[in-house]
């Protein structure tokens, strides 16, 4: 145990850290300015890991969490933090990653871009029905209060069956909350069996809402078993109810997690999708699409994309880990050919279809993995890129990818990423043969700790 600790500054992922003894000790859920106690569960040589078990002093940074679930909810990590502080510590996140991880010369950062709107800014949000409440640290020794409560809501960090009864989430715009609420009050009226997730089974099992800056609404109700009379009564009761909701699909999820994959959702009514739109482009978004979830910001980041590109109209852009195509067809005006590729078939068939929506016949996609596909036959085929795009999943690119853009050479790379630690150690590898001229931070989820980095790197002569 370590008492009376002063917490000095941020870390990363969330935590902040102090300096005990030579070492350094990071903690959970502190704000630098903090003195706390706190007991180990991590300790080696140089470094330690720990909570808190109690306050002495709060920070003077601290504000009030406008959420009644901060603390529980593992949603938004920061909301004890003015949105200014929290894009500060953002910003130093990425210089101290690419500093410490990358350790390649940088040019000077830009300013961290921040978002206008730092509620009600996720398009999609997917709510959790159960049959398990998270009981609150106050409810654990009162025998009045039991677990055993139908809830909707959000998982507990940590503890995979039990769920947070949300009563408003500032997350997503309306109708998300009225909605979630109406869907459970009505099961519980009608006695609907909520998924037990320890046991796999359950009737009402998830929710997931996506609500457009277009005005369009698209709700999929997840169920755990087909009941055709249970089914369509609550679906009946939400399309009676909620005007809003554009299109409502239903699926069945027999399987023991809650992804889509494998799974067929099925359309109630409606269309069976949204519209999007982001700029002057229109994006079609089935139940199983990924897209940009802050699509304002989104607009912002490909902004910069496209500056960081330095587009003339002659170029072949390869945009990898394209997804659906957002970033391609964005840029697409600017470029002479756009060449996309994505792991996920599903994904390359929606950027098709949104290249055809946009009238956008020079971007082309392609699936499969991106160290599969783009070999020597594929390059010769659609020509030497000029520029590439690569926004990889958080664990950053395949070496193999870095080695064959090492051997491609195109004379410019913008790297989009969600995690600053891998991005560097990528651009530690890519430092080889290519100089970082312009680093941009964005910030796509206000109150939380991820950061977006976009780094334009540029062939060394």
């Amino acid at each position: 145990m370590l008492e009376k600790i002063r917490v000095e500054d941020y870390a990363a992922i969330g935590n902040s850290l102090a300096h005990v003894d030579g070492k350094v000790v990071f903690i959970e859920n502190t704000v630098p300015g903090d003195v706390v106690d706190i007991r180990l569960f991590r300790n080696t040589k140089d470094w330690a890991e720990g909570y808190v078990t109690k306050f002495h002093e709060l920070s003077a940074q601290r504000i009030k969490p406008f959420c009644s679930h901060f603390g529980i909810c593992g949603g938004c990590q920061w909301q004890m933090l003015p949105y200014e502080k929290q894009l500060q510590y953002k910003q130093k996140q990425v210089a101290d990653n690419l500093q410490r991880i990358g350790k390649i010369r940088l040019p000077e950062m830009m300013p961290i871009i921040g978002a206008k709107e730092t509620e009600y800014y996720r398009n999609k949000i997917e709510y959790t029905f159960s049959n398990k409440r998270f009981l609150l640290p106050e409810e654990l020794n009162d025998e009045a209060v039991t677990s055993r409560q139908d809830v909707a809501g959000f998982h507990v960090k940590g503890i995979f069956d039990k769920v947070i009864d949300i009563e408003t989430c500032y997350l997503q715009g309306e109708p998300s909350n009225r909605l979630r609420i109406a869907v459970k009050e009505f099961a519980i009226k009608k006695n609907f069996q909520f998924y037990d997730i320890k046991l796999n089974y359950g009737f009402l099992r998830n929710m997931q809402v996506r609500v457009c800056t277009t005005g369009e609404t698209m709700a999929n109700i997840m169920f755990g078993y087909e009941d055709e009379e249970k089914r369509i009564a609550l679906l009946e009761h939400v399309r009676k109810n909620f005007q809003e909701v554009t299109t409502l699909l239903y699926t069945i999820n027999e399987k023991g997690n809650d992804s889509l994959y494998g799974l067929t959702p099925q359309v109630y009514y409606g269309k069976g999708y949204v519209m999007e739109k982001i700029g002057d482009f229109r994006f079609k978004i089935g139940p199983k699409s990924f897209f940009q979830t802050n699509t304002k910001q989104a607009e912002q980041l490909y902004h910069i994309v496209k500056n960081f590109a330095e587009l003339s109209g002659s170029e072949t852009v390869y945009d990898l880990y394209c997804g659906t195509g957002s970033i391609g067809i964005f840029i697409s005006p600017q470029a002479k050919k756009i060449i996309g590729v994505e792991t996920v078939g599903e994904a390359v068939q929606d950027a098709k279809e949104n290249a055809a929506i946009n009238n956008v016949s020079h971007a082309h996609f392609f699936a499969g993995d991106v160290i599969d596909v783009c070999n020597d036959h594929f390059i010769d085929e659609h020509g030497k890129p000029d520029v590439v795009i690569t926004d990889p999943p958080r664990a950053g690119m395949h070496e193999k990818l870095v080695e064959k853009l090492l051997e491609m050479e195109p004379p410019l790379i913008v790297y989009v990423s969600c995690n600053p630690a891998t991005q560097a150690r990528d651009l530690r590898q890519l430092s080889e043969k290519y100089s970082a001229t312009n680093i941009q931070p964005v910030d796509m989820f206000p109150h939380t700790h991820h950061i977006e980095s976009v780094v334009q790197l540029k062939l060394k002569n």
